[in-house]
């Protein structure tokens, strides 16, 4: 019987840009930042969202977006995430041990953005149509597929959730 498996893509929550001298890769969160993590924290409580493992970029940006959240799970920092296109998160995902059944990855655009459209079956949902035109800092993706990471592919995943801090602060 094949496994159902949940992927959360959270793109980091809006950064500074205080320090024009700073790396882009050191940047911290800015305070809109800050409170978009706290909201995204009740988020992932509300919602039970609970990975086995969270894939993280080592940018500063993400690493605090990261723990911001709190997830109990094995944070694992990747240098290759910072900068990595859609197909090389795809290559990552593709090695996680199938005794994990529900994953997060932090990271940036576009190659969060890309990767989602790449692997949820095309469709005229407004969350995706949304996705389509946006993906702001701070949003959260959640695809659901069936099989073992191996073998998640191109249109082999559902969008069963999508929120971004704006709405999360007006609901």
């Amino acid at each position: 019987m094949d496994q159902s498996r949940r992927l959360h893509l959270l793109r980091h929550a809006k950064s500074a840009w205080d320090d024009p001298m700073q790396s882009d890769h050191d940047r911290a969160l800015a305070p809109r930042g800050r409170s978009a993590v706290k909201l995204l924290h009740d988020y992932v409580r509300a919602h039970e969202i609970e990975p086995g493992l969270v894939l993280c970029s080592t940018a500063r940006r993400a690493v605090d977006t990261a723990r911001g959240v709190d997830l109990t799970a094995e944070l694992a920092l990747e240098p290759r995430l910072y900068g990595a296109s859609a197909e090389e998160l795809l290559h990552r995902l593709h090695r996680v041990d199938d005794a994990v059944d529900e994953v997060m990855v932090v990271g940036h655009n576009p190659a969060l953005q890309m990767l989602i459209l790449k692997l949820v079956a095309a469709g005229s949902s407004a969350e995706l149509a949304e996705i389509r035109r946006k993906f702001p800092t701070g949003a959260l993706a959640t695809l659901s597929f069936t099989g073992a990471w191996a073998d998640l592919s191109p249109a082999g995943a559902e969008l069963s959730a999508y929120v971004r801090p704006k709405a999360l602060q007006y609901s």
